[in-house]
């Protein structure tokens, strides 16, 4: 400890001035005064010992310290731009360019260290943030992409495809609700994106879908029949001898009862729905749904899946 002894006396210094100063209650000068001790005793230092004292005291060694080197900021989102030297904004552009070069040959895990690295440079770019957020959503990592879009908002409020990146990580989310929101607003910031516009339609759907109104266990009916990809499906599954045996067997389930020629059968003929009853077809339609559900579940899934696979498009959100 023989380096560190000139400092210690110094600090020892310094309280014993405070002790003769007067300012601190008895109790305060007491701790003080135990703390002297153990400073003596673990340094095996003594205020009489002037070879240790040196050209300046501790406070002033304190101000002259703080007059050479102002207080900064210590995290680096709290950097003020003039804080960043033009050496350093230039080598993040350079790593930002490197990390979009990576992006192009769909390198994401390289393009994220670029850009966290041209982040570490320069905080204060909402691009790299916003870059950064696509290479996170390429990664399946949207909880990350979310961070950064946030981050790139609270850097420019007005940065439209923050919104826009943004939209698509909740969307992947699952939160089309949110989306929605943020796709409204990146349409506000640049009205004649198509790419948004498309996006916002998208999750409205799945909002709407989602919704618990919705049916075939949250798959939007009115929504499936103006669908193309939808119809084109149907059209396969009624030339399948699968459904078509489910479909006849509900049928005759539903009218057998009736018989031929004779009189119908009153339990059947009840729950049966009978020419131009539409509450009565809408019930088939309800039973015959819920019979798939039971009867072929990996049918009614793969319905979902084709209608929650239908993923908005990343258009023209290239890398700035």
């Amino acid at each position: 400890m023989t380096d560190n002894k000139p400092l210690a006396f110094s600090i020892i210094q310094f309280l014993h001035a405070q002790l003769r100063s007067g300012d601190l209650s008895s109790s305060a000068q007491e701790s003080l005064e135990v703390a002297v001790q153990c400073l003596e005793t673990a340094f095996e230092v003594s205020t009489d010992d002037q070879s240790l004292a040196v050209p300046m005291s501790l406070p002033e060694i304190f101000a002259s310290a703080t007059e050479k080197f102002p207080a900064q900021s210590h995290a680096n989102n709290n950097a003020t731009p003039n804080s960043i030297s033009e050496e350093q904004r230039a080598e993040a552009e350079r790593l930002k360019t490197d990390g979009n070069d990576q992006m192009k040959v769909e390198n994401f895990s390289a393009a994220v260290e670029f850009y966290s690295k041209a982040i570490a440079l320069n905080p204060q770019n909402a691009v790299y943030y916003c870059n950064r957020a696509a290479a996170y959503s390429k990664l399946g990592n949207y909880a990350g992409a979310v961070q950064d879009c946030e981050e790139a908002i609270s850097i420019d409020p007005n940065y439209s495809k923050a919104y826009g990146r943004m939209g698509l990580a909740l969307t992947s989310l699952n939160k089309h609700t949110e989306a929605v929101g943020f796709y409204k607003k990146a349409l506000e910031l640049d009205p004649d994106n198509d790419t948004y516009k498309a996006n916002l339609k998208i999750a409205e759907e799945k909002m709407e879908t989602a919704s618990p109104s919705a049916g075939l266990g949250g798959v939007d009916l009115a929504g499936l029949l103006s669908n193309p990809g939808f119809m084109n499906m149907a059209s396969s599954m009624m030339n399948n001898p699968q459904v078509l045996q489910m479909m006849s067997g509900m049928m005759s389930g539903a009218y057998g009862g009736m018989g031929g020629a004779g009189a119908p059968n009153t339990a059947a003929s009840s729950s049966a729905p009978g020419p131009g009853d539409l509450s009565g077809l809408i019930q088939a339609g309800q039973q015959f749904a819920q019979q798939m559900q039971q009867q072929n579940p990996e049918l009614i899934e793969q319905l979902r899946s084709q209608m929650r696979n239908r993923a908005p498009s990343t258009g023209n959100e290239d890398q700035q």
